[in-house]
């Protein structure tokens, strides 16, 4: 039902401070973004380090969701957001279990999702959403071509790149003896 934790989304008062924070603490590169207009607000995805991604949103007008949730504070976790393979079937498992959900989008080819309300889910709104991860990412973040892996000579050591299947990808050095047992092993499975 569940791939992974893809994201968890902060929702800040002051975007361009919470984006320099974040930058200076955790290096992250933004990703996709966008704003939309009818629920008044604008996202931004980041990678930081290989696998993680942190989403800052915030308000871009006085009917925007984030209002109330933001008023007596300067920011906080909004939302943590699950990806799912097949939103349907997610869907027919929280039927199955009696699970109440909210906001279920399927109308979208690039995103489909639904809300588990936080009164629900011991007090935090989760998002279950179906989609390709690498369409959020900055291109730096994916390996090109369709690849599957990247090797890099590093010093006396290799860089092996590897792409995860919940996007972006993840680096690993190898000594020249690693190298040559990993040879072996993948001789031996092949």
């Amino acid at each position: 039902m569940i791939s992974r934790i893809d994201h968890v989304s902060i929702a800040v008062k002051d975007y361009d401070l919470a984006l320099d924070f974040f930058q200076k603490i955790a290096g992250i590169i933004p990703g996709a973004s966008d704003t939309d207009n009818r629920l008044e607000f604008k996202w931004q995805m980041f990678s930081a380090g290989d696998l993680s991604r942190l989403e800052l949103i915030h308000s871009t007008g006085p009917n925007s969701f984030l209002t109330k949730f933001l008023s007596d504070k300067e920011g906080g976790v909004h939302h943590i957001t699950f990806e799912t393979p097949d939103i349907y079937s997610t869907r027919a498992n929280l039927e199955k279990h009696g699970i109440s959900y909210f906001g279920f989008n399927d109308q979208d080819e690039v995103w489909k999702e639904l809300f588990i309300h936080p009164k629900d889910a011991f007090g935090v709104l989760i998002q279950i959403a179906q989609f390709r991860p690498e369409q959020w990412l900055s291109p730096s973040e994916i390996l090109s071509n369709g690849k599957k892996w990247a090797i890099e000579k590093k010093g006396g050591d290799t860089r092996l790149t590897i792409a995860h299947p919940g996007g972006g990808k993840m680096k690993i050095e190898l000594s020249p003896s690693e190298i040559r047992q990993l040879i072996d092993e993948l001789e031996q499975v092949s």
